[in-house]
């Protein structure tokens, strides 16, 4: 507990020493959490930090961070791509190097009037900053997760995008109709964790979020195998495919996208410096 002498500066100096073996943002996510519990933004705390009241919320969102629940979850909404995007556990929260996909697949659009379809949308952070961004795209969004596709339709509506993205409910492409076909880009970010690798993920990812939409075979390319399977059969020919991609995965992407013949195929850097995001072309 806090003493009621603390200001909230003195408070967030402690929240974040109790933080630090709980995150590698201590001081940062006890901002975001004092900033719910004022119900105010976080770049607003700075003129706040000598006031004498410490809200009676904050112990109980500073006890939820404490047992490794993701930020998102507690405060119920994270920034993709300048969007606000509500989240709900066990929803995947938007991370972000998908912000790089999105990158991706706006600057193979440019200006021109596109058909996207989007496999694994979960909280349809990537459908919303494309449609956002690309006011004459139609968007396709697909997630075999129920909960996944009510809480997309929560923010298409929210950011009353809703008009330009059709939500389904199936696993890949299993919700399409034939004449779905001749899309101009494909895109994803599908689970591409090794299942063996599951023990050593952060207790916030295990303790928390979908692990089907982590996890993918022994080898974590089960879902990407699959995607791009079937990509050539909703593509038009010349157009665009893009996936995120996990660390150390570029070359056995880059074989699977050749089997299946598609041409340009390209990889894109993160922050990091990681190859993360893998595009190609399928031929004309």
């Amino acid at each position: 507990m806090f003493e009621k002498s603390m200001s909230i500066g003195e408070c967030l100096g402690e929240a974040a020493r109790r933080l630090a073996d709980v995150s590698e943002t201590p001081r940062m996510d006890a901002e975001y959490l004092m900033a719910h519990a004022l119900g105010i933004r976080r770049s607003d705390l700075l003129a706040r930090l000598h006031a004498p009241t410490v809200p009676s919320a904050f112990e109980a969102l500073l006890r939820r961070r404490l047992a490794y629940e993701p930020i998102p979850y507690i405060i119920s909404e994270w920034e993709f791509y300048s969007l606000p995007i509500r989240c709900a556990p066990p929803t995947l929260v938007p991370r972000p190097e998908t912000e790089h996909l999105v990158e991706a697949v706006l600057d193979a659009a440019g200006n021109a009037p596109v058909r996207m379809l989007e496999l694994g949308t979960g909280t349809g952070c990537v459908a919303m900053a494309l449609a956002h961004n690309l006011p004459s795209a139609r968007i396709v969004a697909t997630d075999r997760a129920p909960e996944a596709i009510a809480l997309a339709r929560e923010n298409a509506a929210r950011l009353r995008l809703d008009a330009r993205i059709v939500l389904l409910q199936g696993d890949l492409y299993h919700p399409l109709r034939p004449e779905d076909a001749n899309f101009d880009v494909i895109c994803s970010n599908p689970p591409y964790v090794e299942e063996g690798l599951w023990d050593s993920l952060s207790r916030s990812i295990r303790d928390y979020e979908d692990p089907r939409a982590v996890l993918s075979g022994p080898d974590g390319l089960d879902m990407i195998r699959a995607l791009v399977a079937g990509a050539g059969d909703f593509l038009r020919p010349g157009g665009f495919l893009a996936m995120e991609i996990g660390d150390g995965q570029a070359h056995a992407v880059g074989e699977i996208l050749a089997a299946h013949e598609f041409a340009a195929i390209t990889f894109v850097n993160d922050l990091a410096g990681i190859r993360r995001i893998a595009t190609a072309r399928k031929p004309v």
